[in-house]
């Protein structure tokens, strides 16, 4: 049975660029049986390509541009009141390239998701491409988890491995990564928003999920 849209999860998205899980969210909260429904997206830039994707498909958005404000705290209280208006449950993000403040999770604690290029622990921050290469790694892959104050190091929700491949570059694997990206934010949105995975004294709790079956292994004989 479809959920009403009075009980489906309320979710603001932040990005900072062309917002492309952000749309696979979109796609996914469409569909009539998912638990959540995108609300607004927020972004720190103005000219983030994803706004013009999300109004597109009617969903509000705004930006808050950190030049426009004299502090990180005056950025993120301005932020913090938006979301007081919206009321989301649950806040995605997904390419947004600023920190939050402890004070800003603290507001959302057990409620905001991040997505991340990496079978975190290995690989928190930037160039996490290059770095998987450079390591020599045979598999890479993406996170989501619940966004705490150490930098990519929250509760994992889920995650999901692709094979590196002979003469991968950090753009094609990227792009192979991205792939899963798309796959795997959806649903540990859904996990999320069913109550299925729940963050309690800073861990991941699963509550009747199915664990994978099978593995990925790389190279093959």
């Amino acid at each position: 049975m479809s959920l009403s849209p009075a009980r489906k999860k309320k979710v603001v998205v932040f990005i900072s660029g062309g917002g492309s899980n952000m749309l696979s969210l979109a796609k996914a909260a469409a569909e009539p049986d998912f638990p959540a429904e995108i609300i607004a997206v927020i972004s720190d830039k103005a000219e983030a390509g994803g706004l013009a994707k999300a109004a597109a498909l009617g969903i509000a958005t705004a930006s808050f541009v950190r030049k426009d404000f004299q502090s990180k705290e005056e950025h993120e209280a301005a932020i913090l009141a938006e979301l007081d208006r919206l009321q989301p449950d649950i806040i995605c993000l997904a390419g947004y390239m600023r920190l939050l403040s402890a004070a800003f999770i603290n507001r959302h604690a057990g409620r905001i998701l991040n997505i991340h290029p990496s079978l975190l622990p290995l690989f928190p921050g930037l160039y996490t491409h290059q770095r998987a290469l450079e390591a020599g790694m045979k598999l890479a892959g993406c996170t989501v988890h619940f966004v705490t104050e150490g930098m990519d190091d929250g509760p994992i929700i889920a995650q999901a491995a692709v094979p590196i491949l002979a003469g991968d570059t950090p753009e094609t694997l990227a792009a192979r990564v991205l792939t899963v990206e798309h796959k795997t934010y959806p649903l540990a949105l859904r996990l999320v928003s069913e109550g299925k995975v729940t963050m309690h004294d800073g861990r991941a709790v699963s509550h009747g999920v199915c664990d994978a079956s099978g593995a990925l292994i790389s190279p093959t004989i």
